[in-house]
């Protein structure tokens, strides 16, 4: 789970008591204060007994399900289900109830509130039967049972592949609503942004630059890369590139604040922001300068691809020296992002858009892209974040600069 994290919150179960699994078969999700990713069975075998249920919050080193390994011969529990044995063939057949009831087992045993023996909430005695009985008549199992005069049970247990999520409420007027409890990387991701807000003094700055260069250059090149690297050429390893260059030039947006001092770092760990159905992850290209653009594409892609199946690792997740995060996927024309503690700047990218410019004396229309800079003004000051964001605009705009270093 990495150091620091101490806690999880169990997010989903996806194999239920019974169910037969292979080896590394994911059987729950799991969410962190840094990431969601799913537990893999540690071998063949079957899930005995859940122990702690979905949305259930529990300890690194914690029990929360037994597990009997083996087990190449036995059936699943669909299928123990669709063929029982000569004994359940045999045996007479229960009347079903009125109403679904859950059948009791080791795994849930019956509400005491309800006091029946099959965990159905049973009618209060009169007052007279109170006075001959000390213990109340258990139902019998062949009889409908009767409803309570109040609700006892007031919350179901969910079954293993159940969401923690609450059912929403029946209105008469249909105007309903759902308390969803916040997940453990989304109270992170809240907690962190809101620090970001109170404790740095953040700005950002604006610009654009033409995305015809790189375009036509990927259009020229594409089918080659791909044919070369397995991999498409795509937009981000530009912008990485970029980056480092122009974080190369202006130091201060590549630092940290320590107490009272300011720390320069010499390498540069960039983070690329990935959006997943449970929230924004941000893991982390080590030393970015050395990394080719075939090197960048596969590294980005297997990011996205693992954040989006939960299978990033913790320490992928941790420190980074800048970030950059792209709106522009999800049609974000501009926006002001907000910096990643403890860095001092993030850089936004937008969608890119055919708009006329002045250019030579005319108008013309291009492919044009709003970028913008959110700096920590309390190391940053304004002409090195307009300069370096002005550095980023010329690398994109002429792409051979990133090659020659100029």
């Amino acid at each position: 789970m990495g150091e620091s994290v101490t806690e999880v919150q169990i997010s989903e179960w996806l194999k239920a008591e019974g169910e037969m699994v292979k080896p590394d078969e994911p059987v729950a999700v799991l969410d962190s204060a840094k990431s969601t990713f799913e537990l893999p069975a540690p071998q063949a075998g079957k899930i005995t007994k859940i122990l702690r249920r979905a949305g259930d919050t529990v300890l690194v080193g914690e029990v929360i399900a037994e597990f009997e390994p083996g087990g190449s011969a036995a059936k699943s529990a669909g299928a123990e289900a669709a063929q029982p044995s000569d004994d359940d063939k045999s045996a007479p057949k229960a009347q079903p109830p009125a109403k679904a009831q859950t059948p009791p087992t080791d795994k849930e045993p019956p509400p005491e509130a309800s006091g029946g023996k099959n965990g159905q909430a049973e009618e209060p005695p009169p007052e007279s039967a109170k006075a001959d009985s000390p213990k109340p008549e258990p139902s019998k199992p062949d009889a409908p049972p009767k409803p309570p005069a109040a609700p006892v049970v007031k919350e179901a247990k969910p079954d293993a592949k159940s969401s923690s999520s609450p059912a929403k409420p029946e209105v008469a007027s249909g105007r309903g609503e759902e308390v969803v409890p916040m997940t453990m990387l989304r109270r992170t991701i809240a907690r962190r942004l809101v620090e970001a807000q109170q404790g740095m003094a953040m700005l950002t700055t604006f610009n654009e630059a033409d995305m015809s260069a790189v375009q036509a250059m990927r259009h020229e090149y594409q089918e080659a890369f791909e044919k070369r690297y397995h991999v498409k050429l795509g937009f981000m390893s530009f912008f990485i590139k970029a980056a480092v260059d122009a974080l190369n030039q202006f130091p201060q947006l590549n630092a940290e604040v320590r107490a009272d001092d300011i720390v320069y770092r010499n390498y540069f760990d960039i983070g690329v922001a990935v959006s997943t159905e449970r929230g924004l992850v941000v893991p982390v290209l080590r030393n970015a300068e050395q990394l080719s653009f075939a090197e960048l594409e596969k590294a980005v892609g297997d990011f996205s691809k693992r954040a989006k199946e939960g299978q990033l690792k913790p320490q992928e997740l941790a420190g980074g020296t800048f970030t950059i995060t792209n709106g522009g996927v999800f049609g974000s024309l501009l926006s002001t992002p907000i910096i990643n503690p403890p860095q001092t700047g993030i850089l936004g990218l937008h969608t890119i858009q055919d708009r006329p410019i002045a250019l030579n004396g005319q108008v013309v229309i291009r492919p044009m892209m709003y970028i913008a800079l959110t700096y920590d003004h309390r190391v940053v000051d304004g002409r090195e974040a307009v300069l370096f964001l002005r550095r980023i605009k010329q690398a994109i705009e002429n792409p051979a600069r990133i090659l020659l270093e100029i």
